[in-house]
């Protein structure tokens, strides 16, 4: 999510959850400036998904598109004004920038005891216009970002000849990812004196709506919407990612945020949102796991080091009322050391009968995040092992009836089962160096195991290795080129199918509005 200080905008990921950029205040001190053993509240740069202060923002003239011209030069001018927000829990482990959070993520809440500070140049534009002022005593801010990638591969075949990497599958060309609008009033999880709420509604428009569309959200362009060429879905497309409120209760536990509505899934380092991920692309270990889920979900903050969430939906993928919709639990945990440098969260994210649907996956995932003593470097790890059973047997022509459109089958032991069981797991490991404010180096490396090949659509194993340079200018863009290098061990899947090895050279740039 998003955490906004009156410099500008500050991009932070909301577990991997929902947040855009957040701009920190240069005067604020950061994790590696704050003593450890300071009192519970401080004041610090709060970069957080989902809190809430509204400080007063630099003084803009002129129509509206002079003011947001002004509030966006600002930023990339580093010019900032007003007192850091306070917070209490431990200091903010990392920067955003040059990263994409600033604690540790979690998704299906705002970060209970950190503020929304950051205030973006368009809703800087909005509250300086004449009457606007009621926008942000209301603490309602509207916001986006424009995300536009290209990519060199050595896949040619074909319309997304670089699958199953993602999300930049079709080669050698250019892309509009993302043109996003956020319209959001964040709780104010800071104070524990009253109850607070708050709501998000984001609209999405690109190419990355294939990878956020979930059934029955305007599914009709890409589900059971087969082309001419071979493919399935149209090229770009609208999708409202996240449609959600939130109630804060400050006196259970040291808070609770109980959200309703379509929310990113629980756990992953990665999100769909452009700005929530370390990297332009994506891991495989993201790619075919759970997105997004419609439903409740409870978090508690205990106190500094324990975080627990309970929660129903109608899984992965489906709203309520699609008809692949199943009753799903999930149930996480997360625990944090080292004043806030380090994070171990283990989260069942999808609990039901795990049936062959449309993305009915049982998941189960562990993350891990380290940051390296007093350095600049830190790391994060993932691995999950999910599956889906009475899976459709793709060696067997008497299940063809059984196969649904866009739910792969597996590729069972025998052609003589009809059906089977259909595991996979896979780890990634960031790790990462800040280099200045504004620069950091990120390390990628992972290994997935299609067991089945129900996930990709081919039985292998898989690597990826890659390596990006993230650059900021103030903190409203950023450029992020990067290089990978995938290979499948047991089946060639990607170039349409027909090689084991891809090599991608690949960059976006993300403006924020």
């Amino acid at each position: 999510m998003i955490v906004f200080t009156t410099s500008g905008l500050f991009a932070q990921s909301l577990l991997a959850d929902d947040a855009p950029p957040i701009p920190t205040d240069p005067q604020a001190p950061t994790a590696s400036t704050a003593p450890a053993d300071s009192p519970a509240e401080r004041s610090g740069s709060s970069k957080s998904d989902d809190v809430v202060t509204n400080q007063p923002a630099l003084t803009l003239t002129g129509n509206f598109f002079q003011r947001l011209a002004q509030a966006s030069w600002n930023d990339w001018h580093d010019v900032s004004t007003g007192p850091a927000a306070p917070y209490r829990g431990d200091p903010p482990p990392v920067d955003n920038p040059p990263f994409p959070f600033t604690v540790w993520p979690i998704g299906g809440t705002p970060w209970i005891g950190y503020p929304n500070s950051t205030i973006y140049p368009l809703t800087q534009a909005l509250y300086s216009q004449e009457g606007g002022n009621w926008l942000q005593r209301a603490n309602i801010q509207i916001y986006g970002w424009a995300d536009v990638g290209a990519n060199l591969s050595t896949s040619h075949r074909g319309e997304y000849a670089n699958a199953p990497a993602a999300y930049p599958q079709l080669s050698d060309t250019a892309t509009l990812d993302q043109v996003t609008l956020y319209i959001e009033r964040v709780p104010d999880t800071v104070q524990t004196d009253h109850f607070d709420w708050g709501f998000r509604l984001t609209n999405l428009y690109g190419f990355d709506y294939r990878f956020t569309t979930a059934n029955g959200y305007f599914s009709q362009q890409l589900l059971n919407n087969p082309k001419s060429n071979g493919t399935i879905g149209n090229k770009y497309g609208y999708d409202p990612v996240m449609a959600y409120v939130d109630l804060y209760f400050p006196h259970i536990g040291q808070g609770m945020d109980v959200r309703i509505g379509r929310y990113i899934s629980l756990p992953d380092i990665e999100a769909q949102l452009a700005p929530n991920n370390y990297t332009y692309t994506h891991s495989l270990t993201y790619t075919y796991d759970c997105y997004t889920q419609t439903g409740i979900n409870a978090t508690i903050k205990w106190n500094n080091h324990w975080t627990t969430q309970f929660g129903l939906s109608g899984g992965c993928e489906s709203a309520p009322w699609a008809p692949t919709a199943k009753l799903t639990g999930n149930a996480c945990v997360g625990y944090t050391w080292s004043a806030g440098g380090d994070n171990v969260y283990v989260c069942a994210n999808s609990i039901n009968d795990s049936k062959y649907s449309y993305n009915n996956l049982a998941a189960y995932y562990a993350t891990w995040y380290h940051k390296l003593g007093e350095s600049k470097w830190h790391n994060a790890w993932e691995t999950w092992y999910q599956y889906e059973s009475h899976t459709p047997n793709v060696l067997n022509p008497a299940a063809q009836s059984l196969l649904l459109t866009n739910a792969n089958g597996a590729f069972c032991n025998n052609a003589s089962e009809l059906t089977c069981f259909a595991p996979e797991w896979a780890t990634v490991e960031y790790l990462s160096r800040q280099i200045g404010k504004k620069d950091a180096l990120i390390f990628r490396n992972e290994y997935f195991d299609d067991i089945r090949g129900q996930r990709t659509g081919f039985k292998t194993k898989y690597t990826e290795h890659g390596i990006s340079w993230n650059h900021w200018i103030g903190t409203t863009l950023v450029f992020r080129p990067e290089l990978r290098f995938d290979r499948a061990y047991d089946a060639p899947a990607y170039d349409s199918g027909t090689k084991k090895n891809q090599f991608m050279l690949a960059a976006d740039l993300i403006w924020f509005y």
